[in-house]
């Protein structure tokens, strides 16, 4: 399967320090907060007892302490920057979690193959330099029969979504302003949901579910059993 494709990367501010903590800070609020716990909910809600998940990029590991806070998971969370690692594993500690956080790459992961029932990824994919390589690698780690789930903006979200999106994180002004700001220049970046496909076919995936509303863009994959 084709794994070569390269992209430009978003040349924003790197997420280390005060930048990884400044988001950190505005992804916090008390209704951003719940998200996370539905989202965390509606993940797991097929996986038996003493399942394995990986998030990839997991930044401040909101989601994937939710995903851990049952003790019916082992969760691990994979992130390119290392003060998101060091912010993810103090917030577990704090919320009594098992759940590890390890600094890397996605597109060359340092996990043993099929080691997965699930893998996830928020709001990052559209930012990774290899995308082939990576969809190759959810793929080797996940167990025969695991699903990937990518969950992003999608290239085809209108001014109107994004300015609703802000709204329903109920930040600050200024906060609420560099957001906007930020998505706005994501957006360049965004897969449509035909592109997804596209890289998709190329993957070992081959095949994908793909929904969108709003800003969103979900794509399930399922690795699936080999004789």
């Amino acid at each position: 399967m084709e794994r070569a494709e390269r992209r430009w990367r978003f040349k924003g501010p790197e997420m280390e320090g005060m930048v990884a903590r400044w988001y950190t800070g505005i992804r916090s609020s008390g209704k951003q907060l719940e998200e996370y716990r539905q989202q965390a909910t509606r993940l797991t809600a097929a996986l038996p007892d003493g399942a394995r998940i990986l998030e990839v990029a997991p930044g401040p590991g909101y989601l994937a302490v939710e995903m851990a806070r049952s003790g019916r998971f082992r969760v691990s969370g994979l992130d390119i920057s290392r003060t998101f690692v060091e912010i993810a594993s103090v917030k577990a500690a704090q919320a009594g979690v098992n759940a590890d956080f390890h600094q890397g790459d996605a597109a060359t992961m340092p996990f043993e193959s099929g080691t997965f029932d699930l893998v996830t990824c928020q709001a990052a994919f559209k930012n990774f330099t290899q995308p082939g390589n990576a969809l190759a690698e959810f793929h080797r780690v996940l167990r025969n029969g695991g699903t990937a789930v990518i969950e992003d903006m999608s290239s085809d979200a209108s001014h109107d979504d994004i300015a609703s999106e802000v709204r329903k994180m109920q930040l600050g002004r200024v906060s609420a302003f560099m957001t906007k700001v930020t998505l706005e220049m994501l957006k360049r970046r965004a897969y449509s949901p035909a592109r997804f496909q596209r890289l998709v076919a190329k993957s070992p995936f081959q095949s994908s579910t793909i929904r969108t509303e709003g800003i969103g863009l979900e794509v399930r994959l399922v690795k699936r059993e080999t004789a």
